[in-house]
């Protein structure tokens, strides 16, 4: 048995924040059922370019593997009959939709605990199903401005910055798929649902963490700092060598003296040096930094490195996307996986970071539109072809089906 082998996910998802969450839920064993609308084609997700063409996109592959798919159109009374026979065979109805979206099509938990007490319905949604910007739709770049992250990055004479990541998406993700394992255990234990009402604006506003509980004690104001340094821990930064970029850290004070020694100044860090605690090198930050930066240009990165890793110093190369997937802990660690695909042949991607016990896991490609139809209407809504052909006529699962 898979850790969540045992659990059944109705699935209202689309694009990117949503369906991340879901596919780590997915290679735990979860069942996801992703219920598509035929009237618009789908995930959009399906149609993200560059690489794309008709229903299938790698974009899509990356987020949905192991997952399975049925259209539906809930917007009809047949496809609502489905929708609510499925849910009384379920642990959970998962959703990213707009805030005031899941009361207004009826998937909110008091509007579905009538079929099963116990359902959790875990609602990601941009800002939250309450406050004045719930109707608002919540995307990545926009929140990373509205919760002060690009204002926080760059450098100091450049304009704001957002990530290379949609790291908004990805992280409230995890925040759902945590709140919906959480809402499982214990509908599990007390035999009643809930809803959680996760969104990505509580998501990269709680991301803003230490810095945000400065400035609401002490009146701290962040600032970006030259070369993407830490903001209070000197030095922990980029530094350019000779021929590229790498990352040295002093999070602990003995790894400045292993740096200095390292570097040829021992004397940096004894104890009667301007440089010797954590306060003082901050204190002295711009002196440091400068005399760093010069002695790190002299040689290359591979000669850095070679000196850092064996004296335990926290250090590494700044890698392009190639040379990360090709870093030997990458391949090593099992994070580059396979699927099958009916169009791109072996697809290439990375696995999911959640390790719960020993059992390798098992990837299977991201559904085509509607492929599990008949398993699903059969298995879990338990319909017969009789039932299924009346469904059909009523339109519950659009005119493809």
């Amino acid at each position: 048995m898979k850790p969540l082998q045992d659990v059944r996910i109705i699935s209202l998802e689309q694009y990117g924040a949503g369906p991340f969450g879901s596919v780590h839920l997915a290679d735990l064993g979860a069942e996801v059922i992703k219920l598509e609308d035929p009237n618009v084609g789908g995930d959009v997700g399906r149609y993200v370019p560059p690489y794309n063409e008709a229903e299938d996109s790698l974009f899509f592959e990356t987020f949905n593997r192991n997952k399975k798919s049925v259209s539906l159109d809930l917007k009809t009374a047949a496809g609502r009959e489905v929708f609510e026979d499925l849910v009384r065979n379920a642990d959970a109805v998962y959703s990213n939709l707009r805030g005031d979206v899941p009361e207004k099509i009826g998937i909110t938990y008091d509007q579905l605990k009538h079929l099963n007490p116990a359902i959790v319905c875990c609602s990601l949604t941009g800002f939250g199903m309450t406050g004045p910007r719930k109707k608002e739709p919540g995307y990545d770049y926009v929140l990373q401005g509205l919760a002060g992250w690009m204002e926080l990055t760059g450098e100091p004479d450049g304009p704001p910055t957002k990530s290379g990541l949609s790291l908004v998406d990805f992280s409230g993700g995890y925040v759902a798929a945590l709140s919906l394992l959480a809402g499982l255990h214990a509908a599990r234990r007390d035999g009643v649902g809930m809803d959680c009402d996760v969104s990505l604006y509580d998501t990269a506003m709680s991301m803003l963490t230490y810095p945000a509980t400065w400035h609401l004690n002490a009146g701290y104001t962040p600032r970006r700092i030259s070369h993407s340094a830490h903001p209070s821990l000197v030095p922990f930064q980029a530094f350019e060598a000779s021929d590229g970029w790498f990352v040295v850290g002093c999070a602990k004070e003995k790894f400045w003296v292993r740096l200095a020694e390292v570097i040829g100044h021992p004397e940096w860090a004894s104890p009667d040096s301007r440089f010797a605690t954590f306060a003082l090198r901050q204190e002295n930050q711009a002196e440091l930094t400068g005399l760093l930066e010069a002695i790190f240009r002299t040689e290359t990165v591979d000669h850095w490195l070679a000196k850092c890793y064996p004296a335990s110093i926290p250090c590494g190369p700044i890698n392009d996307v190639e040379a990360a997937l090709k870093e030997p802990h990458t391949i090593e660690r099992n994070l580059i996986v396979e699927t099958e695909h009916p169009r791109y042949g072996t697809v290439q991607q990375l696995a999911s970071p959640v390790r719960v016990g020993s059992e390798v896991p098992t990837y299977v490609r991201a559904p085509q539109r509607n492929e599990h139809f008949d398993e699903v209407l059969r298995e879990v809504a338990r319909y017969d072809a009789a039932k299924i052909a009346e469904l059909k006529a009523a339109g519950a699962f659009g005119t493809e089906a």
